[in-house]
């Protein structure tokens, strides 16, 4: 039950690590986030295909940049991030 909600908690870093890597060297290409993010390829492209799905990012010639939903998608984000770290500390089992 743990396994797989660590699991769906690593993708959900890694797909948050490629868009802050987007944001701040955008426009960006794959081959250089995943020499950044020391994630291979393929998941990098998988992260960029699942931003793009949630029109935060948008393909370019250049490489991947953000689109104008970006400021909102990071304050929306770190408020549910902060509201799960308090339901996830609640959660501890008592003997």
């Amino acid at each position: 039950m743990i396994s797989s909600a660590e699991d769906q908690i690593e993708m959900l870093q890694r797909h948050l690590e490629i868009f802050q890597h987007v944001l701040s060297s955008e426009p960006i290409g794959i081959v250089k986030l995943s020499k950044k993010s020391g994630h291979a390829k393929h998941k990098v492209r998988y992260s960029l295909r699942i931003l793009e799905d949630a029109d935060l990012i948008i393909p370019t010639n250049d490489g991947a940049t953000t689109t104008d939903e970006k400021s909102k998608f990071v304050t929306e984000t770190n408020s549910r991030i902060e509201e799960l770290k308090d339901r996830f500390g609640a959660m501890k089992i008592g003997e």
